[in-house]
């Protein structure tokens, strides 16, 4: 999205407090707007339905339909928002269900208030929030013992990758690396919205739904290697 549009969020918790402080939050930045707000799940899914927000953050725990569930059916949607989950828990389980279901985020609720804007302003760009702890989790669960080793000097062709070009190539690796757009960009000496041309040109040859499996697929396949 442009620099100077605004960012539309839904706040999705089952606790009033907690969605008032991330309002109070979010909303003393300029360019965020919370445009709704839920207790459930089912609230959810029918807020980003009647409000297209280019955010919706999700609590995990919450009554009748929860925040995993909401993922999955607003994801599944035409033109989903990105969606970023809020939970007090950091276990691998509540980790790799997220993902699973979609989110573009994960952000444990004792993080700052800085930590949350700036998750918001991540997903809301198109960017996966990996941060190199969850990077980490993410590779270990997804990743065998045995990662074929690649290359790096060999063209994309030799390495077996799914048509890339050299520059496509070079980006999945700084993907793989856990980097944003923006140092992508800044790494490449290319323009950020080049940058996302050429991640969308990844995620579509490779068959992938984001920058996660993106990320998890380059390590599969040898393009990254553990410790780089």
């Amino acid at each position: 999205m442009a620099a100077d549009e605004v960012i539309r969020v839904v706040l999705a918790d089952d606790q009033d407090l907690v969605r008032a402080g991330f309002r109070v939050i979010l909303e003393s930045e300029p360019g965020i707007r919370v445009v709704a707000e839920a207790a459930d799940g089912a609230g959810a899914v029918t807020a980003v339905a009647a409000h297209r927000p280019d955010v919706v953050c999700l609590d995990v725990q919450m009554p009748g339909v929860d925040g995993l569930e909401a993922a999955r059916r607003i994801t599944a949607g035409a033109s989903p928002p990105a969606v970023l989950v809020l939970t007090t828990f950091d276990t691998d389980e509540y980790l790799f269900d997220a993902l699973g279901a979609g989110a573009s985020g994960f952000l444990l609720k004792n993080a700052s208030p800085e930590k949350l804007i700036e998750a918001v302003r991540t997903v809301a760009r198109g960017d996966a929030l990996l941060a190199p702890d969850v990077t980490r989790r993410v590779i270990s669960r997804a990743t065998t013992a045995s990662v074929p080793v690649v290359d790096e000097g060999a063209p994309a062709s030799d390495a077996g990758l799914p048509g890339l070009t050299d520059r496509e190539t070079e980006v999945l690796r700084l993907l793989g690396r856990g980097l944003s757009n923006a140092e992508i960009a800044g790494r490449l000496f290319v323009g950020e919205a080049t940058v996302k041309t050429h991640v969308s040109n990844v995620l579509q040859k490779l068959g992938v739904r984001d920058r996660i499996q993106a990320v998890v697929w380059a390590y599969e396949h040898g393009v990254v290697r553990s410790g780089e």
